[in-house]
């Protein structure tokens, strides 16, 4: 692998990083509603977890969904029925105000990187990246010093980009337009997730 090629590689990855998504719009609503720290955790569960689908894909798990059928149903089952969950929680709670930042995150910040870390994971949009683009991209000769250093900056892509998006929507003027559309910018989110992991479950 050139130098030059893991660049073009790494700046795929970030366009599709910054395509909109589940993960985008909880980054969103994290920032929103709970503020930066909370948001940055959670942008550190979404780079472990885009680490972990590339690494995944680098390390043969097409070929495993093929020898095992079951085994890709049933991750597409349970990525499916969690984005439905994390739609029913938006929707349930539309109504209530964004609370103060600075008692809106009781969870800790390890449990707002293990939430990212969850919602990455049940995405479909990093696993077809990484198992079809992403896969397609990397010379199949490359040594694992190279494929450790991908995984290591897709790591940094990831999770850089959406402290930037938690950084931006953690500013005062922008809760406070989250906060006087919440309740349908809440239940619009919620029925484009819900509506997505229906289609994941049942595909």
């Amino acid at each position: 692998m050139t130098f030059a090629l893991f660049l073009g590689i790494l700046g795929v990855h970030l366009l599709a990083a910054i395509s909109p998504g589940p993960s985008f719009v909880m980054s969103v609503r994290v920032s929103a509603t709970q503020g930066f720290r909370a948001a940055a955790g959670f942008a550190l569960g979404l780079g472990l977890g885009a680490a972990i689908w590339a690494g995944a894909a680098l390390f043969g798990l097409a070929l495993i969904f093929k020898l095992f059928p079951v085994v890709h149903t049933g991750l597409k089952i349970a990525g499916g029925l969690f984005l439905m969950w994390i739609a029913l929680q938006l929707w349930l709670h539309a109504k209530e105000p964004i609370p103060d930042v600075s008692s809106a995150s009781p969870t800790g910040l390890f449990g707002h990187v293990v939430r990212g870390l969850a919602t990455q994971l049940a995405n479909p949009k990093p696993a077809v990246f990484f198992g079809a683009v992403f896969v397609g991209l990397v010379p199949a000769n490359s040594s694992a010093l190279w494929m450790a250093a991908l995984l290591a900056f897709i790591l940094l892509d990831e999770t850089l980009w959406y402290v930037f998006v938690a950084y931006a929507f953690s500013r005062e003027r922008a809760r406070a337009a989250y906060g006087r559309g919440k309740r349908w910018a809440d239940r619009f989110f919620g029925a484009m997730i819900g509506a997505l992991g229906a289609r994941i479950a049942i595909s």
